[in-house]
C-alpha cells in the first residue's frame, strides 16, 4: 500500500490524537466514533477547519456541471498539500446540493495504509466526530450493504488511526451538512470484495439516494516529471471509464491510485448508473506549489466527478 507520512503536517496547538471513542455513562449506548487525523492531517480546531474547509471550496472554480454527481475521487493527504484538489469536488457537490439535489447518504471508500486485510470493514456506531461536530453513520444503509455479502462486515478496528477515509468527513460535513455517513476501508483487491461492494451499493441506490466518494491520492515518486505524465495519462483512463484497464496498469509497485480498489468500484457503480464517462475537475501534484518536494516526495492529486443523466 502507499504511504503519506511525509505529507504529515503537524499544525500549532493541541497535537493530542482523538479517542477510538467518547466516553459515556453506564445507561448511553450511543457510540460516537472519533477522527484519529485532528491536528496532524488538519486543523484540530472547529473555526480553524471550517475556514479551512470552506476556503478551498469556495476557491474552487469550476465549468458547467451536467448531470447527477453519483460517484467521485478526493485525495486524501495532508489538507494545505490535497485539500485545495479535493476542494474541487466538494465545491461541485455542494453547488448541486444547493439546486435540490443533495444525497440522502455519503459513502466514503477508503483502504488501509497499515496492511492487508480480507474484505470491506464498515465503521460501527451511531456517528463519528471531527471539529466540525457530530457526523451521523446511517446503519440501515450499512446493513443493506452486509446483507447476504459475506466480504462486507462491521469491523471498526482497521478504521482507528486511519485516515484515508476519515480525511474526507469534514469536506462533507461543509458541503452537504444533513448528509448521513456510510464510511468504508477496502483491505484487499479480491475480484469478490469489489464485486459485493459495487452489488451493494447498486441495492442501497434503489432505496436511498447515494454519492459515492473514493479516497485515494495518485502516483507516489520522487521524479516529479513520471508523476505528471503518470498521472494525466491515469486520468484519461478514468474519463474512459475503463477500470479494467486501470487494474490491469496497477500494481503494488506501480500504485497509480493508492486507492485502486475503492476507485474502481466507484467507476463501476457510477457506469451502472449510466455514467458515460467520468470528469477531471482539477489535477496538480504537490511538486506543482512545493517544487522543494521535486526530487524527494511528489504525489499526485485528482478530483473526479461521475454523472449519471
Amino acid at each position: 500500500m502507499c504511504f503519506n507520512w511525509a505529507l504529515v503536517v503537524l499544525f500549532a496547538g493541541s497535537l493530542s490524537l482523538y479517542g477510538e471513542e467518547r466516553g459515556m455513562s453506564a445507561n448511553d449506548k450511543r457510540i460516537v466514533r472519533e477522527a484519529c487525523g485532528a491536528g496532524r492531517w488538519f486543523p484540530d480546531g472547529k473555526a480553524a477547519l471550517q475556514k479551512m474547509v470552506s476556503g478551498f471550496i469556495d476557491q474552487a472554480e469550476l465549468g458547467e456541471i451536467k448531470g447527477q454527481i453519483v460517484g467521485a475521487i478526493s485525495p486524501h493527504a495532508g489538507y494545505v498539500y490535497s485539500g485545495p484538489i479535493a476542494g474541487y469536488v466538494f465545491k461541485a457537490i455542494k453547488e448541486q446540493s444547493q439546486k435540490g439535489n443533495a444525497p440522502d447518504t455519503v459513502v466514503i471508500l477508503g483502504f488501509s495504509h497499515r496492511g492487508n486485510f480480507p474484505g470491506v470493514a464498515l465503521m460501527d456506531g451511531d456517528a463519528i466526530a471531527t471539529p466540525l461536530g457530530e457526523a451521523a453513520l446511517d446503519r440501515e444503509a450499512a446493513q443493506i450493504l452486509t446483507t447476504n455479502r459475506n466480504a462486507i462486515r462491521f469491523d471498526y478496528a482497521p478504521h482507528h488511526g486511519e485516515h484515508s477515509a476519515e480525511n474526507q468527513i469534514p469536506f462533507v460535513q461543509v458541503a452537504l451538512p444533513k448528509a448521513k455517513l456510510v464510511v468504508a476501508l477496502m483491505g484487499d483487491h479480491n475480484p469478490q470484495s469489489i464485486n459485493q461492494l459495487v452489488s451493494g451499493l447498486a441495492d442501497l441506490a434503489k432505496r436511498k439516494k447515494i454519492l459515492v466518494v473514493a479516497s485515494s491520492d495518485m502516483l507516489h515518486d520522487p521524479d516529479y516529471d513520471l508523476v505528471t505524465r503518470t498521472d494525466k495519462a491515469t486520468l484519461k483512463i478514468v474519463e474512459a471509464m475503463d477500470d479494467k484497464k486501470l487494474l490491469q496498469e496497477w500494481s503494488y509497485d506501480r500504485q497509480i491510485f493508492c486507492g485502486m480498489a475503492p476507485v474502481a468500484v466507484t467507476m463501476r457503480f457510477a457506469a451502472g448508473a449510466e455514467c458515460k464517462k467520468g470528469t477531471v475537475l482539477h489535477y496538480e501534484n504537490n511538486g506543482d506549489k512545493h517544487p522543494e518536494s521535486r526530487g524527494q516526495w511528489v504525489v499526485g492529486y485528482g478530483a473526479v466527478v461521475f454523472l449519471a443523466p
